[in-house]
């Protein structure tokens, strides 16, 4: 990140949280169920299908995990009561994984039970490095009795390609992004071509051995190679599908909706909207740099 983009975040987070509120909400559905499930119908009137993400990661103890538990349980009734196209996205931290590992994995666990169900699917976030180990673990044992399960792989870490050719065995379903959280040079890539050489390379594997890859990235660059791979090694339809966040590049969206390719919006909505926002703006300062000239605009 320039100076210039670290002084516009820094910034924006001594805004008001009101004002923060106000430009943020175009990348999150809201803070209630009935918000998400509104914002999912949208998406889906347009033939675009979603994942649902209830927000918060900040679990102090196990009845806040428990509660959050709840929360994505209720997520799942919703999808089902209302016919959406939609799965739901869960932090394993959000279930308790800081806490102890196998009260987490016993409540992803029931989660997952529940999906299936309702014939759904649960897809588990990557956090950041702490956590990659236990999430693999969590995950791996699931598998041993679901297959309405599947993980996040970050290409920007140096070990996910060894990460996924281990995990290819067991026939994951993977959603691949680059990475958000800020990690050392000494395990993650730090130069941009390197890791959007690092996600093809893994976008390469997953597809070689038959899995399905939800290639999740706003970058035009990688969306057009990707599409390049998938012509050339002559990947059917039913492997694949392209993510994005809600609210982020909706033109891009809807030129690979229209092309008739599946595309899943990420949806997050809930109380803890804040943390969430701040995270995007460090990921992306430009949304940053829109809120302050819309500040500007709007005193006029």
């Amino acid at each position: 990140m320039s100076f210039f983009n670290n002084v516009i975040v820094v910034a924006a987070q001594l805004l008001p949280k009101k004002v923060i509120k106000f430009f943020s909400m175009k990348y999150i559905a809201g803070t209630t169920l009935e918000a998400a499930v509104d914002t999912v119908r949208n998406l889906n009137d347009r033939g675009i299908y979603a994942t649902v993400d209830v927000l918060g990661e900040s679990i102090k103890n196990k009845a806040e995990a428990i509660t959050a538990k709840n929360k994505a349980a209720e997520v799942l009734d919703a999808i089902s009561l209302h016919n959406l196209m939609s799965n739901l996205s869960i932090k394993p931290t959000q279930m308790g994984l800081s806490i102890d590992e196998n009260f987490a994995y016993e409540q992803i666990k029931e989660l997952v039970q529940k999906a299936k169900e309702l014939n759904n699917f649960i897809r588990i976030d990557m956090e950041d490095s702490p956590y990659t180990d236990a999430t693999f673990r969590i995950f791996k044992k699931l598998k041993e009795d679901y297959d309405n399960v599947g993980v996040a792989v970050q290409a920007y870490l140096k070990r996910t390609y060894n990460d996924t050719v281990i995990l290819n065995k067991l026939g994951t379903n993977y959603r691949l992004c680059k990475g958000i959280y800020i990690e050392p040079a000494s395990i993650a890539y730090q130069d941009k071509q390197v890791i959007r050489e690092s996600f093809l390379k893994v976008l390469e594997t997953i597809f070689k051995a038959g899995n399905y890859a939800g290639i999740a990235t706003h970058d035009e660059y990688l969306i057009t190679e990707s599409y390049k791979m998938i012509e050339r090694m002559e990947i059917t339809k039913d492997k694949y599908e392209f993510q994005m966040l809600l609210g982020v590049k909706e033109k891009l969206r809807d030129k690979i909706n229209a092309n008739g390719d599946k595309i899943r919006i990420y949806v997050p909505f809930g109380e803890d909207w804040y943390p969430y926002s701040i995270r995007r703006l460090k990921e992306n300062p430009n949304i940053a740099g829109y809120i302050f000239k819309n500040i500007f605009s709007l005193k006029r």
